[in-house]
């Protein structure tokens, strides 16, 4: 019973596997596996399984499928062969080489077994003569930095090129043998910035991908010592050991994505106790005075990289816990440094905001109740336990942690406005004589009212103490926060233009006193930086925005200051870009519901004049002439957790915006922003990723795929544009998507088979059923490129699917547009394959009545393709051609044939002119003289 079920559940698993479904088809394999104790149905059965492995990708899986039906039966060419395959894939040429010498050996006629023996072989040759020139070039870099007498260029030269052997396999196993990693601290040991330098990217490239070698690595260096490097003042340094970590960081916890087989994946069981080591000492380094600010901010930004669950379906957050528990008063105490106080940790202008950041990830990790409270109860203690009536010093530490904490998660902070003692302390700082006392106490009003409808306390007050001081201060610095925090004020109107806080004319004033600051050159940058701040609250209102493209030096100002090192201006200026093109969701105004509201005498939200289409129109040509998109591209560099996932939906929104109009995508493309989206598009918030894909596909529908996206990047941008092609997305976002994968299928086969990989061509097809005209014409039109790619065309010669019959159909629409691609797709299909023009006269009883119409089309470019169609007929099969002359064809033919050749017509005439000589050929028509 169980074997007949066996063999039943094998028949289904070939069903599956002919229409390609190969998971299916694994499933159903692996059922009957369980069932049989047949030696010869269980090693078809292995061997079937293999295949599907193959199809699948999952090369390990299906050497060891193939590996099993061998071992039943040691002759199984098929099995023999597959394994061959899947050890190719896998990078084990000799072993694959062995079996397909057994397969010749057992077929020697066979051509396909001959042919892939010749390819291993020279692929074993090339990997030898690789690894032997690696050997003598490691050996001899060796001699030369061990030489003492090594001249200096040499010894440089040696140790660059060690960094490129760390990222080639056989370099690295061959600096593992040569007691190469003892070597790389010798040269840590020399202190010579170039040598130390080289030595720790030359570890990095050993240590990536690779579990056992990152773990021999750690434990030969240590941490300490790692660490300790990089907390130097050298940022180029400090950044490369920022980089070893983070590889290390990868392989040990598998964030590499590689695959760990066989000795490698026994030589390491746990690394929890190593992770959990290297987040001790990073934690230690954010309070450590010998850390310099680079290498506190390197620390805050490998914590913010590796602490919190990239996915929140993820159930453990016990690196989130044990950082809370263990770290949270470290990051606090980050948080609330004062640089003018003489107490300051060395700090650079991002790392109180990369602890900022840290604090609202982490807050964001937990999972319950108890664990936030847990969290509260932290700070709380740290906050209060600050305060000290003799000691004003850490009265304005305890406010600038609450400050920076507003920065982060906002609700735990407003929690903590309401603590006994700290409005008041906050006010107290405000009325103090020391400088530095009221830039914390600003600066903290400015964080607090950031959430107006909460903020009730700062909409009371804050105006009041801020217009107070702002009349008072003879200082520059003070000045300019107090002005943002009533720009902030100012601003709770949002958009509505019926809200205006402030009296008519007074933004702008305030709009126009930011400007004059931000071209001021002799202020410092942390101050000009305030003055961009103001504009991303003030810009809201559209007279200031307009007022604001319109000031090329401010706007040019503003740009210089998002291209500084310092990265806690990145947000302020995206929110102003935003601002300034309109690209926020704006809420769709239903008119019934707006008289409903002037009935009960209701606020209605108002539009301003200048924000309307026309003049957003015009502000995004003067943000692109003043040179918008280089700002941006360097903004989306930012290798920092500053930028975060908010950040980067605010830069998609802008460049959106800025990619509306075709005429100006040339412009964006020039300056680098076809290079600049891609990251944006991969990484990010959902919203972000969409509003970047969709900028893409913009760019890719009208531009030369080789200029907007070069080398290798061009392949990125399939991804993004795929994911545009769903249902939840609008027609537009389809559309353009369609026609950006139009233009890259048009490319290259390359990138044909990267559409295909993506799982594109399903999606692709939905769309031709599509009602919408244009929706339909551009997959039509995309799939008429893809049919090209010889996957493509197997998916077509498959039995059981209307592939076939849907594009003959299309042939037949009343749309010029949609016939043309159709037929062109037809025409390659049928030039490509005998068995499809077959197929073609079996899917559908219309095929001949749509061929002569497609012969006898108005539009030459159709008539063009439909002659070429039935020239692929008439040459696949004399008895097709037969029925074919049968028909009215031939009079078709014999008509366009006899036409006029003149320039317009010339490939029109010649096609129906080949139709005829072939019909000639076989006898059926003869020429007349």
């Amino acid at each position: 019973m169980a074997e007949a079920e066996a063999v039943q559940l094998k028949e289904e698993g070939n069903r599956h596997f002919q229409i390609q479904d190969y998971k299916a088809a694994t499933k159903s394999y692996s059922q009957a596996l369980k069932l049989t104790k047949d030696k010869a149905l269980m090693a078809t059965l292995y061997r079937n399984r293999a295949a599907c492995g193959l199809k699948t990708e999952s090369y390990a899986q299906a050497a060891s499928d193939a590996s099993r039906a061998v071992d039943i039966n040691s002759s199984d060419i098929k099995a023999l062969y597959r394994r061959c395959q899947a050890l190719e894939h896998l990078g084990k040429l000799d072993q694959a080489f062995k079996d397909v010498q057994r397969c010749a050996t057992l077929e020697p006629r066979n051509q396909n077994f001959q042919e892939t023996l010749r390819r291993l072989n020279t692929s074993i040759q090339e990997k030898l003569r690789v690894q032997f020139s690696t050997d003598s070039r490691v050996q001899k870099m060796f001699e030369i930095l061990l030489d003492e007498n090594s001249e200096a260029d040499k010894l440089e030269k040696a140790a660059n090129n060690l960094i490129v052997l760390g990222r080639e396999e056989a370099g690295v196993e061959m600096i593992f043998q040569s007691n190469g990693v003892a070597l790389l601290q010798q040269l840590m040991d020399t202190k010579k910035p170039e040598l130390v330098l080289a030595a720790v990217r030359t570890l990095s490239g050993m240590c990536t991908g690779h579990r056992a070698r990152a773990t021999a690595i750690l434990h030969a260096v240590r941490i300490d010592r790692i660490c300790s490097l990089m907390a130097v003042e050298n940022e180029e340094m400090s950044l490369a050991v920022c980089n070893l970590l983070q590889a290390i960081i990868d392989s040990l916890s598998g964030e590499d994505k590689r695959e760990h087989r066989g000795k490698e994946e026994a030589l390491v069981l746990d690394t929890k106790k190593d992770l959990k080591q290297i987040t001790s000492h990073l934690l230690d380094m954010l309070v450590s005075k010998k850390v310099s600010g680079q290498g506190r901010d390197q620390a805050l930004n490998l914590l913010n990289k590796n602490v919190p669950r990239k996915d929140l379906a993820i159930h453990d957050n016990s690196r989130t816990i044990y950082v809370v528990d263990n770290g949270l008063r470290k990051i606090l105490k980050v948080v609330g440094q004062v640089p003018d106080l003489p107490s300051c940790l060395p700090l650079t202008d991002n790392t109180r905001m990369l602890a900022s950041i840290l604090i609202n990830k982490l807050y964001d990790d937990l999972r319950c109740d108890p664990e936030r409270d847990h969290f509260r109860k932290i700070c709380e203690e740290y906050i209060t336990g600050k305060f000290d009536p003799q000691d004003m010093d850490k009265n304005v530490s305890a406010i600038q942690t609450v400050s920076g904490i507003l920065q982060g998660p906002f609700d735990l902070g407003n929690q903590l406005l309401g603590l006994k003692g700290v409005m008041e302390m906050m006010v107290a700082l405000c009325g103090s004589e020391r400088e530095v006392d009221q830039l914390v106490a600003v600066e903290a009003l400015i964080h607090a009212s950031t959430k107006l409808s909460r903020a009730t306390f700062i909409i009371t007050n804050g105006v009041s103490l801020l217009k107070n001081i702002y009349k008072t201060t003879k200082n520059e610095k003070i000045k300019i926060r107090t002005l943002v925090g009533l720009c902030k004020l100012g601003s709770a109107g949002g958009t509505d233009y019926g809200l205006r806080q402030f009296a008519e004319g007074s933004t702008e004033k305030l709009a126009k006193q930011c400007r004059k600051w931000l071209c001021n050159a002799s202020i410092d940058t942390q101050t000009r930086k305030w003055a961009v701040e103001g504009m991303a609250y003030l810009s809201l209102d559209a007279d200031v925005k307009d007022d604001f493209v319109q000031d090329l030096p401010a706007l040019q100002a503003m740009f210089e200051l998002a291209k500084t090192s310092d990265k806690t201006i990145l947000y302020s200026v995206a929110t102003t870009l935003v601002n300034c093109t309109n690209s926020y969701d704006v809420k769709e105004v239903i008119p019934e519901l707006v008289q409903l509201a002037k009935f009960s005498k209701q606020h209605v939200p108002e539009e301003h004049p200048k924000d309307k289409k026309d003049f957003i129109d015009i502000r995004v040509k003067r943000l692109l002439k003043a040179g918008v998109i280089s700002a941006l591209a360097c903004m989306v560099k930012a290798d920092s957790a500053i930028l975060t996932d908010q950040t980067k939906e605010l830069l998609s929104r802008v460049f959106l915006a800025l990619c509306d109009n075709p005429k100006d995508r040339g412009t964006i493309v020039a300056q680098g922003g076809g290079k600049a989206l891609i990251p944006l598009a991969l990484e990010g918030t959902d919203v972000g990723k969409v509003k970047a894909a969709h900028a893409l596909a913009k760019i890719a529908a009208v531009s030369n795929p080789d200029i907007a996206f070069p080398g290798e990047r061009v392949y990125e941008v399939v991804r993004p544009l795929v994911s545009l092609l769903d249902t939840q997305r609008d027609g537009l976002q389809n559309y353009e998507a369609l026609l950006g994968l139009t233009n890259l299928s048009g490319r290259s086969d390359k990138l044909r088979q990267k559409i295909f990989k993506e799982k594109a061509l399903p999606d692709i097809e939905n769309y031709m059923f599509e009602n919408h005209d244009q929706l339909r014409q551009a997959a039509t039109e995309c799939m008429c490129n893809m049919v090209v790619n010889k996957e493509v065309q197997e998916r077509f010669l498959a039995d059981g699917n209307d592939r076939l019959k849907l594009v003959v159909l299309l042939c037949g629409e009343d749309d010029d547009k949609v016939q043309n691609a159709a037929a062109g797709a037809l025409a390659m299909l049928t030039a490509a394959h005998k068995k499809l023009c077959l197929k073609m006269t079996q899917v559908t009883t219309q095929w001949l009545e749509i061929l002569q119409r497609l012969c006898l089309h108005d539009r030459l470019s159709v008539q063009h393709r439909g002659l070429v169609i039935a020239y692929n007929l008439l040459a696949a099969d004399a008895e097709l051609a037969k029925k074919l002359v049968e028909s009215e064809l031939l009079e078709i033919l014999t008509v366009v044939g006899k036409q006029e050749p003149d320039e317009k017509r010339a490939t029109v005439v010649q096609a129906a002119r080949e139709c005829l000589i072939k019909c000639m050929d076989y006898g059926f028509i003869k020429p007349v003289s």
